[in-house]
C-alpha cells in the first residue's frame, strides 16, 4: 500500500516548534482568560497512548526549552473508556499504565494525540482524566486535524488541518514507535481507524 507522505522528518520538528511556541505563547500573555492557560508552572502536558504520549514528550522538552520552565508531563491509557470497543476488528485493546504524577487541581491540562477525527478518542481521553482530578481546564494539541467529527469537539493547537476522505486513513509514524517521523495519507487499513 503506497502512502502519500503530507509532513516528513524536518516538517513534522516544525510543526511540534509551532505548537510549542503557540503554547508558551498563550501561557506566557497572562492566565485571565479563560482560553488561556496561564503561566507554565500551571500547564501539563498529557499524552495519550501510543503515538500522543509520543509526542507529548516532546513537546515537553520544547516548552521546556522555550519558557525555561519544566512542565509536568503525565500519559493516559483509554482503553477502557472507547465507546467502541465491540466494532475493533483486532480484538482486545492493548492495555498500558497512565502515569499522572501531579495534581490535576488548579492546572490546565493539554491533551496532546496525534490524529483528531470523530473526537471519540477525546471524549474516552477526558472521562479518563476526570477519574484523576478536575483540572481547571483541558485544552487539546494534535499533529493532523482530519474532519468527519462525530462529537463537538475541536483542538486548541493543531499540527495540520488536513482534509481526508472517510476511506482514507491518516498514518501518522515517529521514530520512537515506527522507525521514523512522517504523517502519510493512506487507504484505511483493517486496523482500528483514528478516533
Amino acid at each position: 500500500m503506497d502512502d502519500n507522505v503530507v509532513l516528513d522528518h524536518d516538517d513534522l520538528r516544525r510543526t511540534l516548534v509551532r505548537i510549542a511556541h503557540e503554547i508558551v505563547e498563550a501561557s506566557s500573555i497572562g492566565g485571565s482568560s479563560a482560553s488561556r492557560p496561564g503561566p507554565p508552572q500551571a500547564l501539563a502536558l498529557v499524552g495519550i497512548h501510543t503515538r500522543g504520549a509520543v509526542l507529548a514528550q516532546r513537546l515537553q522538552a520544547l516548552v521546556g526549552e522555550m519558557s525555561g520552565t519544566e512542565v509536568p508531563l503525565g500519559d493516559l491509557d483509554i482503553s477502557f473508556y472507547r465507546d467502541d470497543l465491540e466494532h475493533q476488528p483486532q480484538g482486545a485493546p492493548v492495555v498500558h499504565d497512565s502515569h499522572l504524577d501531579f495534581e490535576l487541581e488548579g492546572r490546565t491540562i493539554i491533551l496532546v494525540d496525534d490524529v483528531l477525527y470523530t473526537g471519540r478518542t477525546i471524549r474516552a481521553a477526558i472521562d479518563a482524566l476526570f477519574d484523576y482530578g478536575r483540572p481547571d481546564r483541558v485544552q487539546l494539541a494534535v499533529i493532523v486535524d482530519r474532519g468527519h467529527r462525530e462529537l463537538p469537539i475541536r483542538p486548541d493547537y493543531v499540527g495540520k488541518n488536513l482534509p481526508t476522505a472517510p476511506g482514507e486513513r491518516v498514518n501518522v509514524r515517529l521514530e520512537e514507535t515506527d522507525g521514523g517521523d512522517e504523517v502519510a495519507i493512506g487507504a484505511a487499513a483493517t486496523a482500528k481507524e483514528e478516533a
